[in-house]
């Protein structure tokens, strides 16, 4: 009944989304975020859904009359060639046949981000994008949430399986992620029950980021809420949300998670940790004797055996940072890390110039939310190899979208151009 369900909503909108492209990108990013196929048990597990909306929002879009033009910025130009540089990696990668399945992935998400820039229109169109996204993980964050609290966090929080989303780990911190764009939302609201049932979804979706145990959750949380507070225009209130989020979780996890969170101050002795430390090393070591690095899926037994400096332990990288660094390269990693710095760089600049004018207000919430966001993941992901995840790259795109909606991306005329019209303008005519 699921499977039928699914289907019948999701082909009953691509009719929709042949006369409102958009709407293709807000039905991809439901079926990317919350991956609502795989909450079913039968042939919509595994149907090619994304593809075919991709393919329907890619062709609607071209017959489109009305064709933005595309933002080349210094963040998409970046992006660009990061897409290139990774396609370039894999033609030299050590395990070839592993790395083009995961190039088939990752340049998939890429399209579809640079057709997010391409095709979102107005505020209005943005607006609904962040709800979409942020309903889509605020639905496990609830859920998980309350799942939390009934069993006092005797289990953990997982995702949707066989996604981006699908351990305890990557849950964690894709909520974390999703409370910053649940605050912008709520910041947002007019309506009180809207308000109310928003603030419900932050408190819910931190809890359930603690109860997926997860101890990289746990760093992210940690780093987020420092910074979701010191962003927010309305200091008392997150506060209060903070306060409430931190008691029921005091009031509910039991000793086993207090213990294995302790683990953090004891990394020494931690089998886990040392396997991680040995894999950036290794990461490390590829890089350095390989410019374009190993390729895609590339920390493999044999990869071990040759630059590992205990080679018989064999370990995921758990770590953005050195997944970049050690499957494309110091020029990789240093791509990677610039589009990070340049959409920090941005959301800075929007919140400067619109977080006094009350008509670009909302610009300046929602880049200081996707700012908490990213803190989130540069934290998080420090401890989770999630560096091909789409929702840091969707949030860089949709910053240079906020700077186009509030009016910071167009062009303004040169200073000596200036000068002349004013001097042209102040002759006397004869």
């Amino acid at each position: 009944m699921r499977d039928l369900f699914i289907t019948a909503v999701i082909f009953g909108l691509l009719p929709f989304v042949f006369k409102r492209p958009w709407l293709g990108i807000l039905l991809w990013s439901w079926l990317g975020y919350m991956n609502p196929h795989r909450l079913a048990w039968g042939f919509a597990w595994n149907f090619p859904f994304s593809m075919v909306v991709g393919l329907v929002t890619i062709a609607a879009f071209m017959a489109s009359k009305d064709k933005n033009k595309m933002l080349w910025t210094r963040e998409t130009i970046v992006l660009l060639l990061f897409v290139g540089w990774m396609l370039f990696t894999t033609l030299f990668a050590i395990f070839p046949e592993l790395a083009w399945f995961q190039w088939d992935k990752v340049w998939k998400i890429q399209l579809m981000v640079f057709l997010t820039v391409l095709i979102i229109a107005n505020r209005h169109q943005l607006h609904w994008l962040i709800w979409v996204i942020a309903l889509s993980f605020g639905f496990y964050g609830v859920k998980g949430g309350i799942f939390t609290i009934i069993n006092g966090g005797a289990y953990r929080v997982q995702g949707p399986s066989d996604t981006f989303i699908a351990g305890n780990n990557e849950l964690a911190l894709a909520l974390v992620m999703a409370i910053p764009l649940i605050r912008y939302l709520h910041l947002q609201a007019h309506r009180k029950w809207v308000k109310i049932g928003l603030a419900s979804a932050m408190v819910l979706t931190g809890v359930a980021a603690i109860g997926s145990q997860s101890r990289g959750g746990l760093v992210a949380m940690v780093a987020m809420g420092l910074f979701l507070w010191l962003k927010s225009r309305n200091k008392i209130v997150t506060g209060f949300y903070m306060v409430v989020a931190v008691l029921i979780m005091a009031s509910v996890m039991p000793q086993s998670w207090y213990d294995r969170m302790n683990t953090i101050n004891t990394y020494q002795s931690d089998q886990s940790t040392q396997g991680r430390f040995n894999a950036w090393h290794t990461a490390f070591n590829v890089a350095k004797d390989r410019i374009t690095g190993g390729g895609f899926e590339m920390f493999k037994p044999p990869v071990f055996r040759q630059y590992a400096p205990d080679p018989w332990n064999v370990h995921d990288v758990h770590s953005i940072y050195f997944e970049q660094m050690g499957e494309h390269g110091f020029i990789g990693f240093s791509l990677f890390l610039l589009l990070g710095l340049l959409a920090w760089i941005r959301a800075q600049q929007i919140i400067n110039r619109c977080k006094k004018d009350p008509d670009k207000k909302w610009a300046a919430d929602l880049a200081a939310m996707i700012q908490v966001s990213l803190v989130g993941y540069a934290a998080g992901g420090a401890f989770l190899g999630m560096s091909y995840f789409d929702l840091p790259y969707h949030l860089m795109v949709i910053l240079v979208l906020t700077a186009k909606f509030a009016g910071l991306l167009e062009k303004q005329p040169a200073p000596l151009a200036q000068f002349s019209r004013t001097a042209n303008a102040a002759r006397p005519i004869n």
